[in-house]
């Protein structure tokens, strides 16, 4: 075993780290790939209490800095995951037992309670943490149906609710009880729950309102807000609204309610059974889809717009409109009613520091004329149940934390997620959930945290092989439903099929993969400088050069081989770019000398050695 740096896993293994809860994105992917379809649902689990839920709705960080993306286009990272958790994750309706088979059994038992506020993703995953540590852990959910924002914020069409509950209900199996329609207030307040013997508590309560608009005519009929609007629509509530609708805002939660108020704003009803599902009334939904005109106005151009261009793309293709580089100076109306927005052109919205300082242009004004106005600009926490006494300081709608530990100003008490960071994707706040974990079980055992020391196992494989022109493969893309078929809550996007699965895992570079040129006069592979690996090479990343040539390198390229700069100036140089190379191996299969190995690594956390479970599996080169 190799003590490494986390710079260098970084380097190595960009799409683990690049992911919040550090899932190994690329070992999944390559054993759907060879068909491992259990063992890759494990490896996809065991980091995320979330996965099937992710598998829809991530907005996929390490899809950003996957390596292939160099090449051509990106491991379709988000898509294969929902791939797997389909045969093996709650979707599947197999045994819970299966979380015993990846978490090992559960031994461990201690008295004090822990609570936490809020079952968003932070709390949930922080809840499911704390149970597998052996803690007994009660959720305080203050609307009737846990899942928060993603329950309530996220549309149906992206994200159904029985997925949502399936999800919940595998956690809620480990012993965490649920209390709904119980909200932090006058009637429950952080000293009652230490005095009902909670030791330690966790606020997750995320940021459930929208933000305001300070501009006239926000108090007219006819405007509604972001959040409220998801909210009402997400808990079966009528919400009155007019053909024309103008949403303003361009970041993904503006994209969910112009596309929500594209489907009539279709009652998500969570309480309706399937026989009325079944019943509804397809032709009559089919006439209402579409009716509505809707249209996103965004600050930002096109390109600069916070939305994922992925949801842009769908919007577009249900008929929503856009304009870019226009705020809002005002909202007319009549008699009370919203009939209008006025609209100014920006000319820019950052500036050259690139921080966010829009500037409108007096005397472009236009009306654009609308029957509704959603406003979705951003939001912000409710943090009315903080008292002085609870000791808990927060600032500008957000509580002050360590960043580290997530501990408040208040002992025992922590908080992560949308609460403490502001609005972020779902799998940060799943990540806060399961560092304040581990935060709360050091402050309850008294003792340091857990070692983050990474170990690296080397594996040398000297048969690998990689799947003829694998680097030839275009990404595939999931299937969508058809625009005839998106009705009412009809889910959008749908899984991918064994065979497009399996070809786009066959894409993946296999980042943990190296080339390893090692010399050893006693195994006889000392090179013979044949040139066969560089004349081979696809990718041009391997140069052979005389050492006098290193005086002509650049000076980082020097420090590779510090032994030329010790008296030594004779023999070769292997210079290999690892940013370029695609982990082909055929550098390896060509040298005759068997100087070039392909070996692979394996990195695991101090804590998890010796624990046995699936995802031990080493990956197979």
């Amino acid at each position: 075993m190799a003590d490494v740096s986390h710079e260098w896993l970084e380097r190595n293994f960009p799409c683990k780290w690049a992911c919040p809860v550090h899932t190994e994105a690329g070992k999944y992917v390559t054993l759907v790939a060879e068909g491992r379809y259990r063992e890759a649902y494990a490896v996809a689990r065991r980091p995320n209490p979330l996965a099937s839920i992710c598998g829809r709705i991530c907005a996929a960080p390490c899809e950003s800095v996957c390596r292939r993306g160099e090449l051509d286009a990106p491991i379709a990272i988000r898509a294969m995951k929902r791939f797997v958790t389909e045969r093996f994750g709650v979707e599947s309706m197999l045994d819970l037992s299966v979380l015993s088979e990846i978490y090992g059994h559960r031994t461990r038992r201690h008295p004090e309670k822990v609570a936490v506020i809020g079952s968003g993703p932070a709390g949930l995953a922080c809840a499911h943490d704390l149970a597998l540590l052996g803690y007994p852990v009660t959720i305080f959910e203050a609307a009737p149906v846990p899942g928060g924002m993603l329950r309530l914020g996220v549309p149906e069409y992206r994200l159904p609710r029985a997925l949502i509950q399936l999800e919940i209900n595998a956690i809620l199996s480990l012993g965490v009880e649920l209390r709904a329609n119980t909200r932090l207030g006058p009637g429950l307040t952080l000293s009652d729950l230490k005095a009902q013997g909670f030791a330690a508590i966790f606020l997750a309560v995320g940021a459930m309102q929208s933000r305001d608009l300070a501009i006239p005519g926000m108090d007219m009929d006819g405007v509604l807000k972001g959040i409220d609007y998801l909210l009402n629509v997400n808990l079966g509530y009528k919400v009155e609204m007019g053909r024309r609708v103008v949403v303003i805002g361009g970041g993904n939660v503006a994209l969910d309610v112009a596309r929500t108020a594209a489907r009539s704003g279709e009652a998500a009803n969570l309480e309706r059974n399937l026989s009325v599902v079944q019943a509804l009334d397809v032709a009559r939904s089919a006439v209402r889809f579409g009716a509505r005109d809707v249209l996103v106005c965004s600050l930002e151009s096109e390109i600069e717009m916070p939305a994922s261009r992925e949801e842009v793309d769908e919007a577009e293709r249900e008929g929503i409109r856009f304009q870019h580089r226009v705020g809002p100076k005002r909202l007319v109306g009549e008699n009370g009613v919203v009939t209008g927005v006025e609209l100014l052109t920006a000319s820019r919205v950052f500036d050259e520091n690139g921080r966010f300082a829009p500037q409108l242009v007096e005397g472009s004004e236009r009306v654009v004329p609308t029957d509704t106005v959603i406003v979705s600009i951003g939001q912000t926490g409710d943090l009315s149940f903080l008292t002085p006494e609870d000791g808990v300081s927060n600032r500008q709608g957000r509580i002050v934390i360590d960043p580290d530990t997530l501990a408040t100003t208040a002992p025992g008490i922590y908080a992560g997620g949308d609460a403490a960071f502001g609005p972020r994707i779902a799998i940060n706040a799943v990540a806060d959930g399961k560092k304040a974990a581990l935060s709360i079980d050091e402050h309850l055992r008294g003792r340091p945290r857990l070692s983050e020391e990474i170990l690296v196992e080397i594996d040398v494989s000297h048969r690998y092989e990689r799947t003829l022109d694998y680097e030839g493969i275009p990404r595939q893309q999931p299937p969508t439903r058809p625009l005839s078929r998106r009705i009412g809550i009809a889910e959008v996007e749908e899984c991918f099929g064994e065979r497009e699965a399996r070809l786009e895992g066959t894409r993946c570079l296999h980042c943990w993969t190296n080339t390893i040129f090692e010399e050893s006069p006693d195994e006889g592979t000392e090179c013979i400088l044949c040139g066969g690996c560089q004349d081979i090479c696809p990718e041009d990343c391997i140069e052979i050069l005389p050492s006098a040539a290193i005086r002509h390198l650049p000076a980082s390229a020097r420090e590779l081989a510090p032994i030329l700069w010790e008296g030594r100036q004779e023999g070769s140089i292997f210079i290999k770019d690892e940013e370029t190379c695609i982990r082909c191996g055929l550098c390896a299969a060509r040298c005759p000398a068997g100087t070039i190995t392909m070996q692979s690594f394996r990195a695991e956390s101090k804590e998890d050695r010796g624990v046995e479970s699936v995802e031990s599996v080493e990956r197979s080169a």
